[in-house]
Formats: structure tokens, sequence, C-alpha cells
């Protein structure tokens, strides 16, 4: 069927006559009579297109000049059963019929298209658009809810904290999911935490939280933390309009659903979201409303497991960090503590005090062998032995040589081979004022003293590797401290790092000293904070292994301690070095 063939369409008996300019020239009276030729009735016969027309997966409607309705397909009259041949198309009260539209018509959605037609008439093709509209609506949706479950679970993978993982939750939860989202927390110690967002004037959402005891929690959020299918919930619907969460609703108007979050063994929490009806929740959403939980509460649960993990490493790393040495008669004491990872509040290096009955006290530092957490934890094995040694001997050579013993059982018995450099000494103050220093060492680097005058003087003070050999050669030594002198103790990592123009020049020994040199009027502490800021200065942020200092300095009767700030020297320079090379 053409179009010259559908604009020369004369409604009649149904159907389609030959071509006026065909017509004429057929039913002309001038031309002559011919003869019929054989089955001329058959080879001449004008088509009949309403069974084509029939088929026609558009319906056809065709209308005269004066909006008459002359023919009406069959596909037409079962999509728009108002419009009847011989009446006005307007009569039928079709709105989608004034143009090319979409409309929804009984329930379908339709298509108009129109096609105007020789002699100011005119036709409409009108289609069944409902289930292709239905599957492009249902892709959209899908690809709406993919996009936004991406988006949530991109938002999520950051937090891991679980306070700003559960704010995350809900602030994501408003508009898309619901008008007003509340999550609940398992409680923990009797008590829940939860946390709710509200939609606002400007669309954003507006987060609160709090606290309230697990023995007051409605039963709806009680039976969303045992787990379950998502069900209806009347607690939020009317918390939501008392509120005024939902301004203007009834409780008619509201619908709600609780959620479980799924957790490791048990739900991570609850999530209770509500709307008005008009949008309500279908089966769809309720899927949705599922993948976002479960999105959800992997993000807790991730977020919550590292909270305990970092509870655990943080109580571990706090009883492996080097103690402050506790206050002792006559002695002020300064230490810097600084580990080789910076992640890490713990290393190889380790130093400490104990008292001892009769007013002394024992003190050490040293290094062990390796880095990082294990070296952490030999240097806890280390502080535990000499503790508990501390209180059968106090002569600083014998109590050295049975802390050999103890790590060469250890490490026989684990299979690793452990050692450690240290220095050990036993301080006790003077009637007469000042110190008394007796030290024993174990491979370690020798201590130095500043005298009052300003002048460095290292500790003549040798000896072997702690835990390699069952009789180790123990060097010892005494020294004396007058009021306001200082002996410094020390780690290779500041005489060991590596700085300066090139960055591969070692901090050395000579420059320690030169660091120290006219510091004698400055405290302890600060004494110890000059050479850990130092050394870093020289490090300028490169790379480098633990650092520990530890500062013992001799205060005479009622002393009062400098201010450290103004015990700095104008000019540091060399002081005389007896005994040390670069």
């Amino acid at each position: 069927m053409t179009a010259a063939d559908v604009r020369d369409w004369e409604p009649g008996d149904g159907r389609i006559s030959t071509p006026r300019a065909a017509r004429a020239t057929a039913c002309s009276a001038d031309a002559p009579a011919r003869p019929a030729p054989v089955r001329a009735d058959r080879e001449h016969r004008t088509p009949d297109w309403s069974e084509v027309v029939e088929h026609f997966r558009e319906g056809l409607v065709v209308c005269d000049a004066g909006g008459v309705v002359r023919h009406v397909s069959p596909v037409a009259q079962r999509l728009l059963p108002e419009v009847a041949p011989g009446e006005l198309l307007a009569a039928a009260g079709i709105a989608g019929l004034a143009g090319d539209a979409e409309f929804s018509h009984h329930g379908r959605r339709l298509r108009a298209r129109r096609v105007p037609l020789s002699g100011a008439r005119c036709c409409w093709y009108v289609e069944d658009v409902t289930d292709s509209v239905t599957r492009s609506d249902a892709l959209l949706a899908e690809r709406a809810r993919s996009a936004f479950l991406a988006v949530v679970g991109e938002k999520l993978g950051n937090p891991l904290h679980p306070d700003r993982a559960a704010a995350a939750v809900v602030r994501l939860a408003v508009p898309t999911l619901a008008e007003v989202a509340v999550l609940v927390l398992t409680p923990r110690s009797g008590r829940a935490r939860w946390w709710r967002a509200a939609r606002s004037d400007d669309d954003a959402p507006v987060v609160d939280s709090g606290v309230v005891p697990a023995s007051d929690l409605p039963a709806a959020i009680a039976e969303g933390l045992d787990g379950g299918e998502p069900h209806t919930v009347d607690w939020l619907v009317e918390q939501a309009v008392e509120a005024g969460w939902l301004s203007g609703s009834t409780p008619a108007e509201v619908s709600a659903r609780v959620v479980p979050l799924p957790g490791r063994d048990a739900p991570a929490g609850a999530l209770l979201v509500a709307r008005r009806v008009e949008r309500g929740y279908d089966g769809a959403d309720v899927d949705l409303v599922r993948a976002f939980a479960a999105r959800a509460g992997a993000a807790l649960t991730t977020a919550l497991l590292y909270r305990d993990q970092a509870e655990v490493a943080d109580t571990l790393q706090a009883s492996l960090v080097p103690v402050e040495p506790a206050e002792a008669t006559g002695v002020q004491w300064g230490t810097a503590y600084r580990p080789a990872q910076a992640g890490l509040r713990i290393g190889g290096d380790f130093y400490g005090a104990h008292r001892l009955a009769d007013g002394g006290s024992v003190f050490f530092l040293g290094d062990v062998s390796g880095k990082g957490v294990e070296a952490a934890v030999f240097t806890g094995q280390l502080r535990q032995c000499l503790q508990a040694l501390h209180r059968v001997e106090w002569q600083p050579g014998r109590l050295l040589k049975l802390l050999n013993d103890a790590l060469l059982e250890t490490s026989q018995a684990q299979g690793q081979g452990r050692f450690a450099t240290m220095v050990l000494g036993v301080v006790r103050a003077q009637r007469e004022g000042g110190l008394t220093l007796t030290m024993a060492g174990g491979g370690h680097l020798p201590p130095l003293v500043l005298r009052n005058s300003g002048e460095v003087e290292p500790v003549p003070l040798s000896g072997m590797l702690v835990g390699v050999v069952p009789d180790p050669r123990i060097g010892e030594v005494t020294v004396r401290l007058e009021p306001g002198e200082t002996c410094l103790l020390y780690s290779d990592g500041v005489t060991e790092a590596r700085g300066g123009r090139r960055g591969d020049e070692q901090f050395g020994t000579e420059r320690l000293v030169h660091a120290l040199s006219g510091c004698q009027r400055m405290p302890a502490p600060a004494l110890a904070e000059r050479v850990e800021q130092v050394t870093c200065d020289w490090l300028a942020h490169g790379d480098h292994d633990d650092i520990a200092v530890l500062a013992l300095r001799a205060t005479g009767p009622g002393e009062r301690a400098t201010r450290h700030l103004h015990a700095v020297p104008d000019t540091a320079t060399p002081a005389e070095v007896r005994g040390i090379r670069p």
C-alpha cells in the first residue's frame, strides 16, 4: 500500500479505488471502446487494501476535512474504542490525538502520529508502546539502581572509622531510598549507637546521632538486629510523623521498612527507612534496600573490625613502648625516642629504669637485632627479664650476665638467634651531692659525660654482645657526676644517621659531641630532645634507624631546674674532646 493509495482513499465499502487520474482516463466518454481481454475482470479489479490494513501493527484512523471519522482499522478500534466512523474525532475526547504525542489511555501507553492527506484530510497512526516503554523504563531504573549502588560502594569503601561509616550510610540512603533513614548498631556494653538522616528543604540530608540503652530499643529495631527479611515497621512511621521529619503527613501516608545489616557472625546493625506512600516500597525498591544494606553491612563490619584491630594494636604497642624512668633521688631523667618506621610507635631500641630497695636505680639503654614489630617484641622480653632479674641481682656486670643466659635459653627454645647491645648501670646519690654511676657494657656505644665546664668526656666502656656466647666479656666502669653534670646514653641510630649534603654521610660521634658542647646548663629532658632534633635535622626526612636517648643529670639539694630555652649555647663551638676520633 503506497502513500498515494492512502491519500486517494475514498471511504465506502472498505475498498481502495484506483487513482483519480487513472479512473478519469478509464471512464472518459471520448475513449473508444476496447474489447475486453480475456479474464479482464481479474486483471483490472481494484485492489482491496482493507485486509492489509487490518494487519498493520499501528491502528489507522482516517478523518475527512471536517474532522469526521471515515475509517477506523481493527487495531485502532481496540486501542481507541471511543472513536467511531461517522462521528467527529474531537467528540471522542482523547487529548492525545491533538498532535504527535505519547499518552496513557485505558492503562496502556499509546503513541499517536498525524499524517496530512490530500483535500485537507488526515489520518492518525496509533501504536501501543506499553511493552517497549515498560522495558525501557525498567532498563533505565536498573541503570539508576546500578549507578546508585556503585556510588554507595565507592563512598562506603573509604571510611574505616565506624562513626564515619555509619553517618555515610544514612546520608547515602536519603533521598534515593527514603526521606528518613535511621541506623542502629548492634549494642555494645548495654548501649546502642544510632544515626539518623532526614531530608531538609534544600534536599541535603541532616544527620544527627546519639546513644540509647539497649533495654530501651523498640521491638521493631530489636527484631531488625536479630536478622530476617525486610518488613514494615510502625514505630518509625509514628516517630517520623511526631517529630515532623515528614511534615504534613499522617501515619497512613507514610510507608517504612526495617532491614538488618549483614555482619560477620551476627547483624552489624539495623537500617530503618521511611517515605511517603505515593512512592511506597514495591518489590524492586525492597530489593534495592536489601542490596544497599548488604553493602552498608560490609562497610560497617570492615570499619568495626579495623577499630578492634587498631585497639589491640594500640594496646600492644603501648606495652612495648619504652617506659619513662621512675623518679630517683638526686637524678633528673631525660629521654627521646623515634622508631625507624613512621607508622609504628615501637622499634628495636629500648631504655628504662627500676628503683632499688636501697634508694638507687638500675638504668639501661640498648638496641636489639632487627627492626619493626619483631624487634619491639624482643625488646619487651628484655625489659621483662630485667624487671625480674634486678630484684635478685643489682651488680651491673653480674646482672648483665644473667640477662645473657636468659636470652641464650630463649633463643634455643625458639630456634632464633637474637642478640642485643646494651649499657646497664646503677646510679646512687651521694650525701655530699652528686651521683655515682656504675655501668656495665654489652657491645654498645660508650656513654658521654657533659661536665660543668662544657667539656664532653667519653666513658671508657666496652664489652661483648648480649645473647651470643655463654660467658661474654663484660666491661664495667664507675663514673662520678657532680651536681649539674650529665651522662648521656644513646643508640647507633644517632651516630649512624645518614644525611648531609650528599645524603650518605654519617652523623658520627664528633658531630654529636659538637652538639653537646656548651649545653652544661641544659636540663636532662631538653638535652635529650636536642640530640634527637639535631639528628633529625641531619637526616632531612630521610630513612633512619631507631633512635633512643637516655640522659641522667645530677641535681644538687634545692636546685631549681633551668629553663632550657635559655640554656642552649649562643655559639656551638666544639668542646675539647679527649680520646674521640671522627
